[in-house]
């Protein structure tokens, strides 16, 4: 019994006309409905309304209003829907019992698009409240209301997106942002809506501002939520921080400049070290050649110049080998192979390596170890060229007197340490300068007289390779009476 004009009626309402059964499906679609939520007719038949366009917390809502219809009451009230492209908006919704041509009970329902209005009397109520005390903030503030729609923003926030005053009032929120944010902020706005939570200033997502030209800028947001009697609302604080992205571009690029002069300088070391070790370790395999008198006898002259050579020699080796694992450890490139090792063992390696030279200068060499096996998991190298690096430096500043290593296993609340210590009797430290000692390239009071040669690489490297097997060295000393430095690893 359709006529013409409510053909004509159902056709061209700017209002969406939708008939529900009992159960909220939907029956009838009309364009209104279409133009106002972007779902065409076939789209929405036989859909269920709540699944369709009621947002998640306005469920109950519906239900109860559509209970109220079914009992004959004839219900209006005002409502959030969300469209097909999840954007949200006001609707003034009516409800009305009714009977299809087949005698079914069905609700028709008639919803009319009220965001506008809505926002524009938000916006004179939050203008007359909030006006003034937004004005006095630094940062552009702009507040929107539940649909993404602004309500208030100040002249700061106009500024910094390029729009005249009051041109912002009424519009999304979303054309504050570039176009490949926009989707994913508004399923964010919402969520935001259903549980309202501060967010403080650059606590949430690398985002860029759009103005107004058409350009973007970087920004940070933070949110506020706010309540007032008559609806909810979010504040957006918003600052352009541009020059602190440029400041952060240079920082990076300045970053990467000297990690490429640092590998520059790793390559020229290692290039450098094995360049310079080749024809070194040549003259000191020909200078011992020499000395061993295979070629042919020497007279003691010729033998002084060339021990001379001999030990400049491996000075110069020994330094080129520091600068080279200072070099690695420097760049984390140092490979520790754990393994069981017998700290008597190094010890003993020790000894014997050194035992010459300590004799050589008249000093008595001493090892004192424990009966039983002192075994820990550790770098063998590393530690053997701790213990090194250490006994050779007592040795280098003692005249006189002994050079002690001992060697203790300690057991403290369920924790072993393993302590290896090198004592001396000679010329000790000054106290003023015992923070200086494992400063790379630091040498303490060098110019004094017939002080020992040195590139203050030893105790630098001996303090990383202490502090790459988890321990670390100790030292006390006083000038004039001797030193005790001493390892100390976790066992």
């Amino acid at each position: 019994m359709e006529s013409e004009g409510y053909t004509l009626l159902n056709r061209e309402s700017p209002d969406a006309l939708i008939v529900l059964d009992a159960g909220g499906q939907i029956l009838a679609w009309n364009s209104g409905a279409l133009k106002v939520f972007g779902y065409a007719e076939a789209e929405a038949l036989n859909a269920l309304l709540a699944d369709l366009v009621v947002p998640a917390d306005r469920r109950l809502e519906q239900q109860q209003h559509m209970q109220d219809a079914l009992a004959g009451r004839s219900t209006t009230y005002e409502s959030v829907r969300r469209r097909k492209d999840a954007s949200l908006l006001y609707v003034d919704v009516t409800l009305q019992r009714s009977q299809t041509a087949q005698g079914k009970v069905c609700v028709i329902c008639a919803e009319k698009d009220v965001t506008n209005i809505k926002v524009m009397r938000d916006a004179k109520l939050m203008e007359a409240r909030f006006r003034d005390l937004l004005e006095s903030t630094p940062d552009g503030i702009v507040m929107a209301n539940p649909t993404g729609h602004i309500v208030i923003a100040n002249s700061q926030a106009e500024r910094l997106f390029g729009y005249d005053s009051g041109e912002l009032r009424g519009v999304s929120v979303d054309l504050l942002l570039p176009t490949r944010y926009r989707k994913a902020h508004v399923g964010h706005r919402s969520n935001y809506f259903q549980q309202p939570r501060t967010r403080a200033m650059g606590s949430g997502l690398d985002l860029a501002g759009l103005r107004k030209d058409g350009s973007e800028f970087p920004i940070e947001i933070s949110l506020s939520p706010l309540r007032t009697e008559e609806s909810a609302f979010v504040m957006s604080a918003i600052r352009d921080i541009s020059e602190r992205k440029r400041f952060e571009k240079a920082l990076q690029d300045k970053n990467q400049e000297l990690a490429s002069a640092n590998q520059a300088k790793d390559h020229f070391l290692a290039g450098m070290s094995h360049e310079l070790r080749t024809p070194l370790n040549a003259i000191i395999g020909f200078t011992g050649t020499l000395l061993m008198q295979l070629p042919g006898p020497l007279n003691d002259e010729q033998e002084k110049q060339l021990r001379i050579v001999q030990a400049s020699g491996r000075h110069l080796l020994a330094l080129i080998n520091d600068l080279l694992d200072v070099s690695k450890i420097a760049a984390g490139k140092v490979e520790l192979v754990l393994d069981a090792v017998d700290c008597k063992g190094v010890l003993h390696e020790v000894e014997a390596t050194l035992r010459p030279q300590a004799l050589a200068k008249g000093l008595d060499f001493e090892l004192l170890l424990p009966r039983q096996a002192v075994v820990l998991q550790t770098d063998r190298r590393a530690l053997c060229q701790i213990v090194l690096n250490l006994t050779g430096n007592a040795i280098k500043f003692t005249e006189q007197g002994h050079v002690r290593l001992t060697l203790e296993q300690r057991a403290d609340h369920g924790h072993r340490t393993v302590e290896i210590g090198i004592e001396d009797s000679g010329i000790g430290i000054p106290t003023d300068d015992l923070n200086k000692l494992f400063g790379a390239f630091t040498r303490i009071n060098p110019a004094r007289p017939n002080a020992p040669e040195g590139t203050g690489l030893g105790l630098h490297l001996s303090q990383k390779l202490a502090e790459l097997l988890g321990g670390k060295i100790a030292v006390q000393s006083e000038s004039g009476r001797g030193s005790c430095f001493t390892l100390v690893l976790s066992g």
